[in-house]
């Protein structure tokens, strides 16, 4: 394997964690029984990983001592996407989420690339969903990807009015266990942050009836389609 590409090593995480008094924790990891309907297991294994070594100010270190690619780009972007995996996983446990089949038949660098590229572009061009949007920031945190209890929000936003809206996006096609998703976001979004009631927007490529229908139902919910175009730039 390209050392450059090398993923997040399992084996020396589970020690490098019984080291810093996490035996108990590693053991958990190494020992899950994975029940989803998703092929990825290791990856979701080293999304707990990191999340844990995060959260106890450990994972520099071991990036340093470990996994050095951790540091690059691309190591980056990983660990952005097994924390999302492990993020999506705890959903589906609690039937929060859903477990989208489709993503089985995709490369997931290049899913996870598309669905990031997709939210960064959202995020830096919130006017084109409606003016006077604009990402949420806390301290040092953005809305990118905000972590809440038990999930993560795809991006946290502020409209003009001051009030909260909270966006679910979906790269493929929108469902109803989607609308059940955003819901405990904007829940949670107005428990613990106030200044609500906040609004919610599902953005997906396709929007089935059934969730057109479902939506009309819901106060403060809303749906948008989105739609790609490419162009090109001769550079040399």
């Amino acid at each position: 394997m390209d050392t450059k590409r090398k993923v997040l090593p399992l084996k020396e995480a589970y020690r490098f964690g019984a080291e810093h008094a996490l035996e108990r924790e590693m053991a958990g990891i190494r020992e899950m029984e994975i029940e989803w309907d998703l092929s990825y297991t290791s990856s979701l294994r080293r999304g707990f990983v990191v999340d844990i070594f995060t959260k106890k100010q450990l994972f520099d270190s071991f990036k340093e001592q470990y996994w050095p690619t951790g540091n690059t780009t691309w190591g980056q972007r990983k660990s952005e996407f097994w924390l999302r995996l492990k993020s999506r996983y705890e959903d589906f446990l609690a039937g929060r989420g859903e477990s989208d089949s489709e993503a089985e038949d995709e490369d997931e660098d290049q899913a996870f690339a598309a669905e990031a590229d997709l939210r960064d572009f959202l995020a830096s061009n919130l006017d084109r969903v409606e003016a006077g949007l604009r990402l949420y920031h806390q301290g040092e945190r953005n809305g990118v990807e905000f972590p809440i209890d038990d999930g993560r929000i795809d991006i946290l936003a502020v409209d003009k009015a001051g009030r909260f809206v909270v966006f679910e996006l979906k790269l493929a096609r929108g469902r109803n266990k989607a609308l059940g998703q955003i819901l405990y976001y904007m829940g949670w979004v107005d428990k613990h942050l106030g200044n609500g009631p906040c609004r919610g927007i599902i953005i997906a490529k396709e929007i089935p009836d059934d969730l057109l229908l479902a939506v009309q139902r819901v106060q403060g919910a809303s749906l948008y389609r989105y739609k790609l175009s490419v162009s090109v730039e001769q550079v040399s």
